[in-house]
């Protein structure tokens, strides 16, 4: 069976995805840039990559195709968040679209010269901020919105191939990164549900199951689509 690919996949939303998958008997690779703390659940063979930088991508992939063979899909998780600074900043603004927005081009371009016609799948993690904006999340607000327009022309491009690629726009989920964001906030868990439609924060299982599904039979014709899993805050 050909591997799955799942970037940021030692943590939150990506670490999930592997999680799932790997339940489901598919052979995964969790990329990221450090070791995971704890043991990955068996199915999971973690390989260090940081998205940041095109040597270790080339490398993730090289090693990929040498130890397991062509890939059947990526997942493409890994990224950073954080509130902008008081002032603009430009190296804030660069490590917001290194991982987020440039990483996940490179990667996206890496698997896409891999993954096989007529079944090959692409799924990128954006986020409700990918669909609307926030005063205090300049820079990641762009590179989500970015991620899409990459989404929906990389969609184009690989359609000819039937090789599907799309989106997914989480609101707030529980994982380290959402609590690290409410404490620099001052906010609760309680609180961001009590902000969202549903009075609810989404699981990242849940973000996990739509991703599986998306690499199922079932989506073989769902394409170009940025998905909003927030319980409606973005309506």
């Amino acid at each position: 069976m050909r591997a799955v690919l799942v970037t940021g996949g030692t943590r939150g939303i990506g670490l999930a995805c592997a999680r799932l998958l790997a339940g489901q008997g598919v052979p995964v690779i969790a990329a990221a840039r450090r070791a995971p703390e704890k043991p990955l659940p068996e199915g999971v063979r973690f390989t260090a990559c940081d998205v940041t930088d095109p040597a270790s991508v080339r490398a993730l992939f090289a090693g990929i195709e040498a130890e397991t063979g062509p890939l059947r899909a990526a997942i493409l998780a890994a990224g950073v968040a954080g509130g902008d600074p008081p002032a603009p900043d430009e190296e804030h603004w660069r490590r917001i679209m290194a991982s987020n927005l440039d990483g996940a081009w490179r990667c996206a371009e890496a698997a896409a010269a891999v993954l096989p016609d007529g079944e090959g799948r692409i799924v990128l993690l954006s986020s409700v901020l990918g669909l609307r904006a926030v005063p205090d999340q300049v820079a990641y607000s762009a590179a989500k919105h970015g991620v899409i327009g990459l989404m929906r022309a990389l969609a184009l491009r690989l359609a000819p191939r039937g090789i599907t690629v799309n989106a997914l726009c989480p609101g707030w989920v529980e994982t380290g990164m959402a609590r690290a964001r409410w404490a620099e906030l001052g906010m609760t868990a309680s609180e961001a549900a009590a902000g969202t439609p549903t009075g609810r924060i989404t699981g990242a299982g849940e973000v996990a199951e739509t991703a599986a599904f998306l690499l199922s039979p079932a989506a073989a014709n769902i394409t170009g689509q940025a998905i909003a899993i927030d319980g409606g805050a973005g309506l």
